[in-house]
């Protein structure tokens, strides 16, 4: 059975792809998707029809409405086409390159509004979303990756733990929060691996929220689950915890106006 190089295998793909050949790859990169793929059939989920999904979206809708005679704003949810990717010009994401769509979906509503990153105020629309066929699913996320990633060997490890550790790498890698001023390079990894998993019979990718409890679900077909509600949120609070990762500097400086 094929076996990684090395624990850091992800990260010489990675960087490969970003900055040397992206669309005709170096033959280390043909070596590390073959083994990607001989080592995913242990991370194979069958996902029943009929499951009940959650997907985010900021925003809300008003409309005009008339009662007794008066006219009155109502406001809700968006409506049932915005809570749906565009079909022919979707937004890139950490699973689909710019228009190819892609359905995101979480397995907790609050982890759902989370993912979007909403500011205190803002009104968030929440769908309800239902599978509606079976699904074979590549989960990503195994086992806890926060050790594995900043772990440092002296030398290899044996084959098992390197595979470990490269696909707590690459759950890390899709799991990795996207916002609008991340650089579409940073994507080109993970857009990679999952044209790998759809190719290969897989209907979506399955990783870790970092900001939520919950699971993340990418659907490669938009229509493999449906809306059946739809809820209207606003955020109350945001709350941020922060703990020192690193070693400060100091400059022998003399802070201004103390001369």
């Amino acid at each position: 059975m094929p076996e990684f190089d090395s624990g850091d295998s992800y990260y010489v793909f990675a960087h490969s792809v970003r900055r040397k050949a992206r669309y005709v790859f170096e033959d280390q990169v043909d070596k590390f998707l073959h083994t990607v793929l001989a080592t995913s059939h242990t991370r194979k989920i069958n996902f029943p029809s009929k499951r009940f999904l959650w997907r985010a979206q900021l925003g809300d809708h008003q409309e005009e409405v008339e009662i007794d005679g008066e006219l009155s704003s109502d406001q809700g949810p968006l409506p049932h086409a915005r809570m749906k990717p565009l079909a022919h010009s979707p937004h890139e994401g950490r699973v689909n390159p710019k228009g190819i769509p892609c359905l995101y979906l979480t397995t907790e509503k609050e982890t759902a509004m989370a993912e979007v990153r909403p500011w205190i105020g803002s009104y968030i629309s929440v769908g309800q979303f239902e599978t509606v066929k079976d699904l074979t699913l590549i989960n990503c996320f195994r086992q806890q990756g926060t050790d594995l990633l900043h772990h440092w060997y002296n030398e290899e490890p044996d084959s098992d733990k390197r595979e470990t550790a490269v696909w707590a790498h690459i759950d890390h890698a899709f799991s990795q929060p996207v916002s609008a001023d991340n650089p579409t390079t940073e994507y080109i990894p993970t857009q990679i691996l999952a044209e790998l998993f759809r190719k290969n019979g897989f209907d979506g990718v399955v990783y870790k929220s970092l900001l939520g409890e919950g699971f993340n679900i990418a659907l490669f077909d938009i229509d493999a689950a449906k809306l059946v509600n739809c809820f209207l949120y606003s955020a109350k609070s945001v709350d941020f915890k922060f703990e020192e990762a690193g070693n400060p500097y100091f400059l022998n400086a003399t802070p201004k106006g103390k001369e």
